[in-house]
């Protein structure tokens, strides 16, 4: 998820967006997400982001960046940017939220050679930074990208929903600092919280994979704009995570 080297000046959003914008862009699949849960009193967290909400502001890294301590240049969570056409061929700027997916199959637990990547009750997807040796197993595992080797601690790095968040009983940073109210985070096994009738009343999305992971990260709004683009042919990323950078 490292997306620009040290040595690139990151005081003003103007050269984030400079810099950002030599990225190489990679294909954004999508599928249809499955609407059928599990009721249970054992909380299982996921993640709905509206992108008829999202306005592309970048607040959600910053304040994860600050919440986590994340070293400049890495994120845990990116807003990527791409330049679109709408249904009428005019060009758009299309936002997509990006995070590690918390996975119900997740690719990156199987892969570690010392068990330090693991899953809480909750699905919260998490790194015990004490068992980690900094292999890299798991990040080029991940389909999403999503997973970085954190350039101060040299351990494998991700969203973990701010689990020391939730477990106080507050909000993600990202889904507290969103100026649109785009993100809601929720238990999938409650039928009767927000995120569970959200998804029972709007067709939603995931990034699709050929690992099978079930993503529980569900993008609404996404269809009009992304899923209608060719990648690299009809739109271009302005803003990217990934780690292809041309100079």
């Amino acid at each position: 998820m490292e997306v620009l080297p040290k040595k690139l000046d990151l005081s003003s959003r103007r050269e984030f967006i400079k810099y950002c914008s030599l990225l190489l862009a990679t294909s954004v699949l999508l599928k249809a997400s499955e609407t059928k849960f599990t009721n249970s009193k054992s909380p299982r967290y996921g993640m709905v982001i509206d992108l008829t909400k999202c306005v592309g502001c970048q607040s959600c890294t910053m304040s994860c960046s600050m919440e986590n301590d994340v070293p400049v240049g890495q994120f845990r969570t990116i807003v990527a940017e791409y330049e679109a056409k709408d249904s009428k061929g005019r060009g758009v700027i299309a936002s997509l939220p990006r995070l590690c997916n918390h996975c119900e199959k997740p690719a990156c637990i199987s892969v570690c050679p010392v068990g330090a990547t693991y899953q809480r009750a909750n699905g919260i997807v998490k790194i015990d930074t004490n068992e980690c040796i900094g292999c890299g197993f798991c990040v080029e595992a991940c389909p999403y990208h999503a997973r970085f080797l954190n350039k101060d601690t040299l351990k494998a790095d991700k969203c973990t929903l701010c689990d020391h968040r939730l477990r106080a009983g507050l909000l993600p940073a990202c889904v507290e600092s969103c100026v649109g109210a785009s993100r809601m985070i929720g238990d999938l096994h409650d039928p009767n919280s927000s995120i569970r009738r959200f998804l029972n009343t709007h067709d939603t999305l995931i990034l699709s994979s050929p690992k099978n992971t079930k993503p529980q990260i569900f993008y609404y709004g996404l269809s009009e704009i992304l899923a209608q683009n060719k990648p690299n042919s009809e739109y271009k990323m302005v803003i990217n995570w990934s780690e292809n950078i041309i100079f």
